[in-house]
C-alpha cells in the first residue's frame, strides 16, 4: 500500500472523543481532534480507568508515592488498582502495536494518561512531586518515537503544526522502513526530504547524510533505528521561520 493511500492511526484518550468516560460521568471533547483531525486520520479511542473495569462515574484517582514507589490509589477507598493498570497498560501497547498508530493524544493531568506534570501526592495528600500517568509511562516506553502530545498543548498554534507535521513524518518513516527498501531508494527518500529537515536542523540533516553515507557498512536493522531515531529526534523541533 503507498504512503498515501496508507490509513494513519491516532490513538486519543476516549474522552476527548466526546465519550462520558470520566470519573463523573462526563467528557472532555476537543474539537480539533474531532474536527481537523478526524479528517485525515482514523481515531483509535482507549480509557485505561474504564478499560480496567472502573465504572462511570467512579471515585477519583490519584498517583501516590509510598516506600519510593509510585501507586494509583482510589481516593476515598484507599484501593490500589496499580498492578491492575500496568498489567492492562502492558497488554494494550501491545494491541495498538499491532495497529501501527502514527502518534497519540493523551489527557493532561490523569494519574493514568498525563504525559507530564502529574501530582504524585505523599501519604498525608500533599504534592510531593509531578511525575507521568501509568499508561502514559508504559505507551512512551514502548514507542519513544512516536509522536505524542497532550491536548492542551494542542491549542498552541505551531506546537499542535509540529504534531501534525511529526504524525506525517512517522508515517512515512515506519511506511518507508517496512517496505523492501535499498541503498538507492533511502538516498532517494532522504534527499526528497531535505527541505522539512534543514528548516528545523541543518546540523540533524548533516548527521542523517553521515548515517546514508556509511549505510553499506551498518546492518539493515541498525541503519534503520539510527535514521528514524536522529530523524525523529529533528523534526521534534518547531520550524524557524525565515526573514521576511
Amino acid at each position: 500500500m503507498s504512503e498515501l493511500r496508507a490509513e494513519i492511526r491516532i490513538g486519543v484518550s476516549a474522552c476527548l472523543l466526546g465519550e462520558r468516560v470520566r470519573f463523573d460521568g462526563s467528557h472532555k471533547r476537543n474539537d480539533f481532534i474531532t474536527g481537523l483531525l478526524a479528517r485525515f486520520a482514523t481515531l483509535v479511542p482507549v480509557c485505561p480507568e474504564v478499560e480496567i473495569g472502573l465504572g462511570t462515574p467512579r471515585e477519583t484517582l490519584n498517583l501516590t508515592c509510598s516506600r519510593g514507589k509510585v501507586r494509583l490509589i482510589a481516593t476515598q477507598t484507599r484501593l490500589d488498582h496499580t498492578e491492575k493498570m500496568r498489567r492492562f497498560a502492558a497488554r494494550k501497547v501491545a494491541e495498538l502495536g499491532a495497529l501501527k498508530l502514527s502518534g497519540y493524544i493523551l489527557k493532561k493531568d490523569s494519574p493514568s494518561c498525563g504525559l507530564e506534570c502529574v501530582p504524585v501526592y505523599d501519604a498525608g495528600g500533599v504534592v510531593a512531586k509531578y511525575g507521568r500517568g501509568l499508561f502514559a509511562e508504559a505507551l512512551v516506553r514502548e514507542f519513544p518515537l512516536l509522536p505524542v502530545e497532550e491536548e492542551d498543548r494542542l491549542q498552541d498554534a505551531r506546537l499542535r503544526l509540529n504534531f501534525i507535521e511529526r504524525v506525517f513524518t512517522y508515517h512515512r518513516l515506519r511506511n518507508f522502513f517496512s517496505s523492501p527498501w535499498t541503498m538507492s531508494s533511502l538516498i532517494r527518500f532522504h534527499t526528497a526530504e531535505k527541505m522539512l529537515l534543514m528548516a528545523r536542523d541543518p546540523a540533524a540533516y548533516k548527521k542523517l547524510e553521515r548515517i546514508v553515507a556509511r549505510a553499506r557498512r551498518v546492518p539493515r536493522r541498525d541503519l534503520a533505528s539510527q535514521y528514524q531515531a536522529a530523524y525523529m529526534t529533528a523534526v521534534a523541533k518547531t520550524a524557524v521561520p525565515g526573514p521576511s
